[in-house]
């Protein structure tokens, strides 16, 4: 009885070992990685911290200044449309968080909240900016608030686009990628294999302008969540715990908020949004029908045209201070 167990076991890990190299995604090759999709005008800056973040940097030096931080598995290109209609006139600044895109992974391998606000420092010092705007994208959105309870004096106003951070529960089941990364012992083997299909999947359920699951995004965040590093990194983040916002810690944020929302996202809801402009004492509040996760790339156009609104209204102009 005991060796037909033994040769049961031996089968089933003999299966397991054929599937596993069956369906074994590899790491992406950096070289060629970098070739795709960090040409011109990306930067590769060596942060104090020893991470050399992957970053782009474009519009007039003496325009008002604006970094965008992209959300969890995404990376700086998400931010493009938004780009292309600001840069005539803003400095806007985008670059891969770590563990993410072309920056990868930590040295240390720590992915604490506190390693992305101090990577946002370290750009903004190597940058040479004593103050700016920051916007972010849900995980992005999460690091702008806590940028700014950690360092005010440098945040000129925020720009928070479906932001992680608020007391409020997240939809289940939302998006299958993030769902998996949950799952102990299931996640560890996302490390290895990670269907491109899967991607997909996880990208059509984050938006609902499908125009934007397009074969070449797909493709982008597939290879670059394999990025070396890259897969690590995101069960660390999905292994911590989320510490949130409170109501004191979001009065005490007084710079002008732009926050903007997907009527139909189903990752952060829009009573997430609600609470923002609820608690936040200086904002503006912006939603959207018929759009998701995404609105900077499901409504570009719309969104980017809310965006140079509020900034005239704030009066955050070309050529200011000077």
């Amino acid at each position: 009885m005991m060796r037909r167990v033994l040769r049961i076991v031996a089968v089933l890990v003999a299966l397991a070992m054929i599937a596993f190299v069956i369906f074994r995604t590899p790491d992406t090759d950096p070289a060629e990685m970098r070739a795709k999709y960090g040409g011109n005008p990306s930067q590769f800056v060596k942060l104090d911290s020893g991470l050399e973040v992957h970053l782009r940097d474009e519009g007039p030096r003496d325009a008002p200044a604006i970094i965008l931080l992209h959300g969890s598995n995404a990376d700086l290109h998400t931010w493009q449309p938004w780009v292309d209609r600001l840069k005539a006139d803003y400095r806007v600044i985008r670059f891969d968080q770590p563990g993410h895109g072309l920056t990868g992974a930590t040295p240390d391998g720590d992915y604490s909240t506190a390693t992305y606000v101090g990577a946002i420092d370290d750009v903004a010092d190597a940058l040479g900016l004593d103050r700016f705007i920051l916007g972010g994208n849900s995980m992005g959105g999460y690091h702008t608030l806590e940028y700014a309870l950690a360092h005010p004096e440098r945040v000129q106003a925020m720009v928070l686009v479906d932001a992680g951070g608020p007391p409020v529960k997240l939809e289940s089941g939302g998006n299958i990628g993030f769902t998996l990364a949950r799952i102990p012992v299931l996640n560890q083997l996302l490390k290895h294999i990670t269907p491109r299909s899967m991607v997909e999947k996880s990208l059509s359920q984050s938006v609902s302008n499908q125009a934007v699951v397009t074969p070449e995004a797909v493709d982008r965040y597939w290879e670059l969540l394999r990025y070396p590093g890259n897969r690590h990194a995101t069960m660390v983040r999905f292994g911590q715990d989320r510490v949130l916002l409170t109501d004191a810690q979001a009065s005490s944020l007084t710079m002008p908020a732009l926050v903007i929302w997907g009527e139909e996202d189903r990752l952060i809801p829009l009573a997430a949004g609600v609470w923002l402009d609820t608690h936040l004492p200086n904002s503006t509040f912006v939603t959207l029908p018929g759009i998701g996760h995404l609105p900077m790339e499901e409504a570009p156009e719309p969104t980017a045209a809310n965006l140079r609104s509020w900034l005239a209204e704030q009066e955050f102009t070309k050529l200011e201070g000077n």
